[in-house]
């Protein structure tokens, strides 16, 4: 199994709209809170480590991603924030968190009961694990998506592919969380993203969940084409430009603030 390869150009094309998301969420964390050990796991090119440490000057910030393309970015926003390469899966923090903020990468790991477990063990008496998951598996952009990778000329090409996970429901996740936090606050929200450019939502889907798929006929450019193609067109019908030029895309997301006891 080959490990996605991101392009941090294609995935800031669209960075007002998936900055949304990240903001509402920091707006949720405790007034009063002074972290002093902070994570951000998958923390793609640092836009919010980075505000973390202006935001917490005193703290030790640590930014981790999975992509060295994505931290090399992240290395120019702040030179105060430990950037490193890492794997979620097996991260474990030398000393106790206060924060752990993931905003849009956990839904790339499978198993979320003991992930969100280890997670929450994982922070200090008080500490905060503050996650944001798009709540994309039902939408119709990656139904099209996953009947397209399911057609007999892909299928085999993307038998090794391990693609994002459907996110559990809100009250399995107070399951896991509630023995361990006494304050367990869960929501969604559906941003109604306004997109510019040709064939929108497949350039937006470009930067993210099709990477896996891009990643795996990265060899073999002339299959890249004409599987995008084959997307492209499922999607420019059902998401087609407005009068105005637009392309309208509603997005679910899940967001959760967990404050251990």
């Amino acid at each position: 199994m080959t490990a996605p390869q991101w392009d941090p150009a294609q995935y800031s094309r669209f960075e007002a709209q998936r900055d949304r998301a990240a903001l509402d969420l920091l707006v949720r964390l405790p007034e009063d809170f002074a972290p002093r050990e902070i994570w951000d796991l998958g923390c793609g090119t640092g836009q919010h480590a980075a505000l973390l440490k202006r935001r917490h000057p005193e703290a030790g910030v640590h930014g981790m991603d999975s992509s060295a393309a994505m931290l090399d970015q992240a290395r120019a926003l702040a030179d105060d924030v430990d950037w490193s390469v890492g794997d979620i899966a097996t991260w474990a923090p030398e000393q106790p968190a206060d924060l752990i903020f993931a905003n849009a990468s956990l839904q790339w790991l499978p198993d979320h009961t003991p992930l969100f477990r280890r997670l929450a063990e994982a922070l200090g008496p008080g500490g905060v694990l503050a996650v944001q998951m798009p709540l994309s598996w039902d939408t119709l952009h990656h139904r099209l998506m996953r009947e397209t990778v399911a057609e007999k000329r892909w299928a085999s090409l993307f038998a090794d592919v391990t693609a994002r996970v459907q996110a559990m429901s809100p009250e399995a996740y107070y399951d896991v969380l509630a023995p361990l936090c006494d304050d367990v606050d869960i929501w969604s929200t559906t941003y109604l993203h306004v997109l510019a450019g040709e064939n929108a939502v497949l350039e937006w889907m470009k930067g993210t969940a099709l990477r896996p798929y891009l990643t795996a006929l990265d060899g073999d450019p002339e299959a890249q084409d004409a599987f995008l193609a084959a997307l492209g067109g499922r999607l420019s019908a059902a998401f087609p430009r407005r009068a105005d030029g637009a392309t309208l895309l509603p997005f679910p997301r899940l967001f959760l603030v967990a404050q251990r006891r």
